[in-house]
């Protein structure tokens, strides 16, 4: 999928195609952006971990997430209920701007770009019970076009508002649950925006704060 004019409230969690799989999937990539990330502060004392990022076309990061808790599986002996984890989405403030090949444009992001990563990461770690592996696609498909609905439409009845510190400071966030878990997002000053979800760890105790030395994160 191209990134190219689809880096907005949907587009920018188009596949990471500027860097390859290793840096995407290390810290590697981590270390290639040019702005900080985002994870749980240090109240937060369970196992963190990376997951990947990604980028537009001409390489630079757009986004990444970071793991905290159990790793979600999608084994379908696993029981969804049982599994305790959160991630925090950190996406690059982007204006609109031209692509880097000059084919289009790359939409501006914004906090629904967050919100839409943060409930399209949710999807990707469930699996609904009772549901044969052949029909899981239709059923992602189906719900993966809800999420992009929701996400752009913030202000609607399905999200209500938390307030949560973000580096210590209270910060207003879009929330919504569902029965897979839960999504939120919100900005974290002028340089970028964030996104998280989660299931077994309820949201309203969190605390987010920049990640002072990504390496601490296991690859």
């Amino acid at each position: 999928m191209e990134t190219t004019g689809r880096l907005g409230e949907r587009g920018v969690a188009a596949a990471a195609q500027g860097l390859p799989a290793e840096a995407r999937r290390s810290v590697d990539g981590y270390l290639m952006a040019g702005f900080p990330w985002y994870g749980l502060d240090e109240a937060f004392t369970g196992p963190r971990w990376l997951m990947q990022v990604g980028a537009a076309a001409d390489g630079i990061v757009e986004y990444g997430s970071t793991g905290h808790g159990e790793e979600p599986s999608l084994r379908v002996e696993t029981d969804m209920d049982q599994q305790r984890f959160t991630v925090v989405v950190t996406v690059a403030s982007r204006p609109g701007r031209d692509s880097a090949d000059g084919t289009g444009k790359l939409e501006a992001t914004s906090v629904s770009s967050a919100a839409w990563l943060a409930g399209s990461g949710l999807l990707s770690c469930t699996w609904p019970t009772r549901m044969e592996r052949a029909l899981r696609q239709d059923w992602l498909d189906q719900q993966t076009a809800i999420a992009w609905e929701l996400a752009d439409d913030l202000e609607g009845e399905s999200w209500s508002q938390l307030s949560l510190p973000v580096d210590g400071v209270p910060t207003d966030f879009h929330y919504r649950e569902s029965e897979y878990g839960w999504v939120l997002a919100g900005t974290a000053g002028e340089d970028v925006h964030i996104g998280a979800y989660g299931r077994g760890m309820s949201a309203y105790g969190l605390g987010f704060a920049v990640v002072k030395d990504i390496t601490r994160y296991d690859a």
